[in-house]
């Protein structure tokens, strides 16, 4: 049954921080907004591969650059929409629950714009589970956790929900 309400994602209270984005040269552009990201090196942060721990969110990309790197902000706190794309082991298959932990799911090749929001897929490994492994305790280093269903209430491949980093 679907739901009338849901959680919706507000304005964060932080302000979105300024850093290095992707590799020096790289070609980051106004088409990673929206991205899931990782830090990658001294105050640079890259796009996350699949699968990899959430760290942030790229909030923007500016125009100028610093020795050869893009300069933008992020968001590494607070509540976001997310695509669901099942679980970490087999993306594309499966749904997500309320309190579930997610990691990076399928991703948009850098310079492709995401047509829906990020995508997200179940941690294989649950912090607390039976099956809690050193891979999780990184995911629970930047726990991103499934706070709404959204409207369609299913946690379906494709339906949007709404995550939350944890312990920020």
């Amino acid at each position: 049954m679907a739901k009338a309400h849901f959680i919706a994602p507000t304005v964060p209270q932080e302000a979105a921080r300024t850093v290095r984005l992707g590799a020096q040269g790289s070609a980051f552009a106004d088409t990673e907004e929206g991205k899931l990201v990782k830090l990658a090196a001294e105050s640079e942060y890259d796009l996350c591969a699949a699968g990899d721990p959430i760290e942030a969110v790229v909030a923007s990309v500016d125009n100028a650059t610093a020795g050869g790197f893009k300069i933008g902000s992020i968001y590494d706190e607070g509540t976001i929409f997310a695509t669901a794309d099942g679980a970490q082991a087999t993306p594309g298959t499966g749904t997500l629950a309320i309190g579930d932990y997610v990691v990076c799911g399928t991703v948009s090749a850098i310079g492709t714009a995401l047509t829906t929001y990020p995508k997200v897929t179940k941690a294989t490994d649950q912090p607390g589970g039976a099956a809690y492994s050193q891979a999780a305790a990184k995911t629970a280093m930047f726990a991103w956790r499934v706070e709404s269903l959204g409207s369609v209430g299913t946690g379906a491949v494709g339906t949007t929900v709404v995550i939350r980093r944890v312990n920020a």
